[in-house]
């Protein structure tokens, strides 16, 4: 069974034991290990599902503050992909790849404390149909398995959530930073945009459980559609 839907599984059986009552309120759920355990899944796996019950606030995460980004107030989880969080939200969205290529890099290596100085570098824009372009998307990811194949045969299923999937690659734990920009004069064209319009510009790092490297995502989002939410509170 595909890791995706292994992390659906115990994200939903958890979903609906906290829904019953099993687990009440303030009560904390059990540990990691125990949950591997039970679901006789990775603990990369229950990671992600309770990164899952996080976003859609059946939870608190250790630690009290999480982010998240919304498109018209319908959370994106990068998990599953934005492409299908946006969709998910009733806007019909088209993702065009402008670049799929290698990439060796050493300083880029340095910078994100990769185990190599050879990446995959994928570039998309989304464009809402029938309406413009609201997001620029610049990615760079380790250079392994299906990932590095991807350069010559294309993404899984034309997603890269699912190539990186498919390439082994759990992401547990990111970083984000974000700020507001004026558009230069090639990203504005790209976004159909007069040059030095304000967009937000997010810098996501994610990585495993064990802290390797597992993608780096500049992107420039349409402020109207776009936003960061903040999340504040304690663990369960």
């Amino acid at each position: 069974m595909p890791v995706s839907s292994k992390r659906r599984l115990v994200a939903d059986a958890l979903r609906d034991a906290i829904a019953s009552g099993r687990y009440r309120a303030g009560e904390r759920l059990p540990g990691e290990h125990d949950l591997a355990e039970r679901f006789a899944v990775s603990r990369g796996t229950i990671r992600a599902a309770l990164a899952d019950l996080a976003d859609d606030e059946y939870i608190a995460t250790r630690g009290g503050i999480g982010s998240v980004v919304t498109f018209d107030g319908a959370t994106l989880d990068p998990r599953g992909g934005w492409a299908r969080s946006i969709a998910a939200s009733g806007t019909e969205v088209t993702t065009r790849i402008l670049r799929l290529v290698r990439l060796d890099d050493p300083r880029l290596q340095t910078e994100v404390d990769a185990a190599e100085a050879t990446f995959v570098a994928v570039d998309r824009l989304r464009t809402v149909v029938g309406g413009r372009p609201v997001s620029l998307e610049r990615s760079v990811l380790p250079h392994v398995g299906r990932l590095a194949a991807a350069t010559t045969d294309g993404l899984v299923d034309d997603s890269l959530t699912a190539t990186i999937a498919e390439a082994g690659l759990v992401p547990a734990e990111a970083e984000q930073w974000v700020d507001v920009v004026p558009l230069d004069v090639d990203d504005a064209a790209l976004l159909d945009r007069p040059a030095g319009t304000p967009f937000l510009r997010s810098r996501r790092v994610s990585r495993t459980a064990d802290g390797a490297f597992v993608e780096r995502v500049d992107s420039l989002l349409d402020p109207d559609r776009f936003r960061l939410h903040m999340r504040f509170g304690t663990a369960r």
